[in-house]
C-alpha cells in the first residue's frame, strides 16, 4: 500500500509518499481502508520530534492522527463492527498512521461516522471533537450557564469547541483576527476578542474556565481572567507530575514535567485555580457521542482545504503556517 511517512525528526523534514506493507490486523482490530485522513497541528510537533520523549516511535514513521473511511476486515474478537461499515476514528497514539490507503485501528476507538457527513467532513472531526469533549465534558465538567473562555476560536479545535460549549449551555467567549470576527461569531460565540486590537487579559473577567491551546505567554496571562475556584486547561503544555504519572513515564521524565509546569501550577495556586494538561487518548464511545450530536446539527465540522493524497506535505505545510481557518484534510479517494 502507498503511505506518507517521514524518515527522521525535524523542522525542516520533508514526508514522502513510498510503498508499504499493509499493516497487521491483531484480534481485536479494524482494518480501515481510509477515505481522507485530516491534518493536525500535533502532526508537526510530532514530525519536529516535540513529544518523542512521550510518544516513542520507531522511524521511519507515517503520519496521520484521524481518519475516516470503510472497513476493509475485522479481528477475531471483534463484534461491534462489519466489512462495509462507514466509520471515522482517532487511533491510540502509539498506533497512528492514518496518511495511508489502510489503517488497523483497535475496535474500542473506532465508531460509526456521522450519516450527515461526507467521508472528508467526518475526518475533520475525531482528534478535535475527541480534545474538546475531554477538555470541556470530562475535565472541565462544563456546565449550563457557566462561562469558557475558548482560546483560538477558529482553529480547528476552537470551531468544535465553541459549538460544544454552546449545546452544553455556557457562554463562551474566543479570539480570532479581524477577518474571522462574524464568522466565529456564526458558530455560537457570545465574545470573540479581535485579538489585532483587543486585548482578552484586560477585556474578559470571572471566567469559570479558560482551554488554552496557544504558547506559555497566553497561559500565563489566562490566569486573572478566571473566578476562584476555576480551571484553567491546556492542551498545548505544559505537561504536569499528574500527567506524566497517568503516562507512566520515567521517573527522570517526570521530574523535568515538574519543572516545566511548576511556574504555571504556582501562579495557579496563588490565583485560586486549578491548572490541568490535557493530552486527548482514543475513545470510540465518546466519539460515538459526538456522531449523535453531530447527526442532531449540535455540532457541524468546519473545513478549510482539502488536498490530495498527492499534496500531503503541502497540507502538512499548511497547517504549520498557522492560518488555517477549521480543519486541512486529505482526501485519498
Amino acid at each position: 500500500m502507498k503511505a506518507f511517512l517521514i524518515d527522521r525528526y525535524g523542522r525542516k523534514e520533508t514526508g514522502r509518499i513510498v510503498d508499504v506493507p499493509p499493516p497487521t490486523l491483531r484480534d481485536d482490530d479494524v482494518l480501515i481502508r481510509v477515505h481522507a485522513a485530516s491534518v493536525n497541528a500535533l502532526d508537526a510537533k510530532i514530525r519536529t520530534g516535540e513529544f518523542k520523549a512521550i510518544l516513542p516511535y520507531q522511524l521511519p514513521l507515517i503520519l496521520g492522527n484521524d481518519l475516516a473511511g470503510t472497513v476493509e476486515r475485522v479481528g477475531a474478537a471483534v463484534r461491534q463492527f462489519k466489512p462495509g461499515d462507514e466509520v471515522y476514528a482517532r487511533p491510540d497514539d502509539d498506533r497512528i498512521g492514518a496518511f495511508a490507503e489502510f489503517i488497523a485501528v483497535k475496535a474500542a476507538s473506532v465508531a460509526l461516522k456521522p450519516a450527515n457527513l461526507s467521508m472528508v467532513e467526518a475526518a475533520s472531526l475525531p482528534l478535535v471533537g475527541l480534545t474538546a469533549w475531554q477538555a470541556l465534558v470530562e475535565t472541565g465538567q462544563l456546565k449550563a450557564g457557566q462561562k469558557v473562555f475558548i482560546q483560538a476560536g477558529s482553529g480547528g479545535v476552537g470551531t468544535v469547541a465553541i459549538q460544544l460549549a454552546k449545546h452544553l449551555g455556557a457562554f463562551v467567549a474566543t479570539t480570532t483576527s479581524t477577518a474571522n470576527v462574524a464568522w466565529v461569531k456564526a458558530l455560537g460565540a457570545d465574545v470573540v476578542i479581535d485579538y489585532t486590537r483587543q486585548d482578552f487579559a484586560t477585556e474578559l473577567r470571572d471566567y469559570d474556565l479558560v482551554l488554552n491551546s496557544l504558547g506559555k505567554e497566553e497561559l500565563t496571562r489566562s490566569l486573572p481572567i478566571l473566578k476562584p475556584g476555576g480551571h484553567l486547561l491546556s492542551i498545548s503544555g505544559p505537561p504536569t507530575p499528574a500527567f506524566a504519572a497517568q503516562r507512566r513515564l520515567a521517573w527522570p521524565l517526570q521530574q523535568v514535567m515538574r519543572l516545566l509546569s511548576h511556574g504555571v501550577r504556582r501562579k495557579a495556586r496563588q490565583k485560586c485555580v486549578t491548572y490541568t494538561f490535557v493530552f486527548m487518548r482514543a475513545d470510540g464511545q465518546q466519539l460515538s457521542t459526538i456522531t449523535s450530536l453531530v447527526e442532531s446539527g449540535a455540532i457541524r465540522p468546519v473545513i478549510d482545504r482539502v488536498f490530495p493524497f498527492s499534496q500531503t506535505q503541502n497540507a502538512l505545510d499548511h497547517v504549520d503556517g498557522g492560518r488555517a481557518k477549521g480543519k486541512v484534510v486529505v482526501a485519498l479517494r
